[in-house]
């Protein structure tokens, strides 16, 4: 009689060390009868244009994951299959377990398909079990929102904070006296400060096997053959080291600055092994918190990393599963505009966005400011739609998955979800990006004109979103202020910006509008 055996699908972004549904097979099963399907889904990774190297780090770190597992004694199916559904399909009619446990996902489609349709697609039971990589899915700061109300982060993050124990005194109060100091953390980069390399690692047999798989696809954007990331968990916690040892301690005070000389400046750029489970985001946390109280970093840059996890990585996760399925397409602002072609290829006379999407092509990264300062806030000062630019990050970044970005860049980067996730929109004028880069150096633009054939777009863009917003931003008192510099402006003034960003969007050449959304 054939034994019976148990089934657990693991996607390619749950690579945990200590995985609950492995954990919950072994309570009835030997490991020789467990049977741990991945599935290299091509229509998943065709889905958008992805990242060449985000998707070499998902195989190379889904197949470095199987042997790890194939080590401790699991059997493994390392599947290539069109869907995950049909990969699925092929292990149940080979291996018939009696059952399939796997963790719920972290996107709502996938997680819909694992909830709604997976026994009845397989004809077996199946066990989802509770996410385990988000710390609010064992403590939840608001279990039961009031719908309607809106909900800031940083009373969650304080929650959190007290929760898990960090960076509190013994009275239970935070360190230092202060939940944030986020204040101290808004310095410009000054030209002498040497930054530290972030360790690179030479791609294994395993990993050049997937280069070459991924090069040959024909897919995607950027390059895989200079891939030099981390696949394994050694790797990843090699680099969380590194980090704390090396970068954490300037990181707070230039956490919001950038640079034309350097994407990574003091940024920890751990976001794409955490997102998959390659690093435990308390791990981190806490990796921190002893560097402080060890006198290795201030607590402003500890404070703020700790913010970064706990705080802002947490509350976009929390606010995903809040406003899904509707947070997609989003779009309190109306803009209707397509992702102007410069961020596809980087071909523009604005610096700024020069260096950033040249960047973020060639490597799948650029620092948390830049996303929101420069990208999210050229598009929503021009009207883009925000589905259309939650897609570009989507394609583009090394870290990004639907949980993040749609909060992130939807909700806080261009404020379209009616102000559940930010309560006020992040707009400014090239002033800010003059302040805290180096961009507008030898611009063909200048950062100090509001109008003219010379003013930067930044300049033209805010204005004329201010005047055409004026009555709706008026009414929101984070805004005052900003609102408020339309009375330097008079009528003459307005009708020259107004026109002059009527031009300059007429003459941005368009992406194609990207209609797919991921899902499973």
């Amino acid at each position: 009689m054939k034994k019976q055996v148990v089934s657990v699908w693991i996607p390619g972004d749950q690579l945990l060390l200590d995985h609950p549904a492995l954990r919950e097979a072994e309570k009835d099963y030997p490991r020789e009868d467990i049977y741990v399907v991945l599935i290299e889904s091509r229509e998943r990774i065709c889905q958008l244009p992805y990242q060449r190297k985000k998707i070499v780090l998902l195989l190379s770190a889904m197949r470095h994951y199987a042997e790890r597992l194939r080590v401790r004694g699991y059997q493994v199916e390392l599947l290539r299959s069109d869907s995950f559904i049909s990969g699925l399909l092929d292990h149940v009619r080979r291996q018939q377990p009696v059952r399939l446990l796997t963790m719920a996902a972290s996107e709502y489609d996938t997680r819909q398909l694992q909830q709604k349709r997976l026994a009845a697609e397989l004809g077996v039971s199946v066990a989802v079990l509770p996410n385990s990589q988000f710390l609010i899915e064992f403590y939840n700061p608001i279990p039961r929102p009031q719908p309607g109300k809106r909900y800031v982060m940083e009373h969650f993050y304080h929650a959190m904070r007290r929760h898990y124990g960090i960076l509190l005194d013994d009275n239970g109060e935070p360190t230092g006296g202060q939940w944030n100091y986020d204040k101290l953390n808004r310095q410009g980069l000054p030209a002498h400060l040497h930054v530290p390399a972030i360790p690179t690692f030479q791609p294994d047999a395993i990993t050049r096997d997937v280069i070459g798989l991924v090069e040959s696809m024909d897919h995607g954007v950027g390059s895989a053959r200079d891939f030099d990331l981390a696949v394994t968990h050694e790797q990843a916690q090699h680099l969380l080291k590194t980090f704390i040892a090396e970068r954490l301690t300037d990181f707070g005070p230039y956490e919001d600055a950038m640079s034309s000389q350097s994407s990574s400046l003091y940024h920890s750029q751990l976001s794409p092994y955490i997102n998959i489970g390659l690093l435990d985001p308390l791990d981190a946390v806490q990796a921190a918190e002893v560097a402080y109280y060890q006198h290795r970093a201030p607590i402003q840059s500890v404070e703020g990393f700790v913010r970064q996890i706990l705080g802002w990585r947490e509350f976009m996760y929390w606010q995903y599963w809040q406003q899904m399925p509707g947070l997609r397409h989003a779009n309190s602002w109306h803009g209707h505009r397509r992702m102007p072609q410069m961020f596809w290829d980087g071909l523009t006379d604005m610096k700024c966005v020069q260096h950033i999407a040249r960047r973020v092509l060639d490597t799948g990264y650029s620092n948390h400011i830049e996303r929101l300062m420069v990208i999210c806030n050229f598009c929503l000062l021009s009207g883009i739609d925000p589905y259309e630019v939650s897609n570009w990050f989507l394609s583009c970044y090394v870290d990004a998955y639907d949980w993040v970005v749609l909060p992130n860049v939807v909700g806080m980067g261009m404020n379209s979800d009616d102000g559940y996730t930010a309560t006020k929109p992040y707009i400014a004028s090239a002033n800010y990006i003059n302040k805290m880069s180096d961009y507008c150096n030898g611009c063909r633009y200048s950062c100090k004109q509001r109008s003219g054939p010379d003013a930067c777009p930044f300049n033209v863009l805010y204005w004329n979103f201010l005047i055409e917003h004026e009555q709706t931003l008026r009414s929101n008192p984070r805004m005052g202020p900003s609102v408020l510099g339309l009375r330097h402006l008079d009528l003459q003034e307005r009708k020259e910006i107004t026109e002059d960003a009527r031009q300059f969007l007429s003459h941005l050449a368009y992406y194609p509008a990207t209609d797919s959304v991921p899902g499973p």
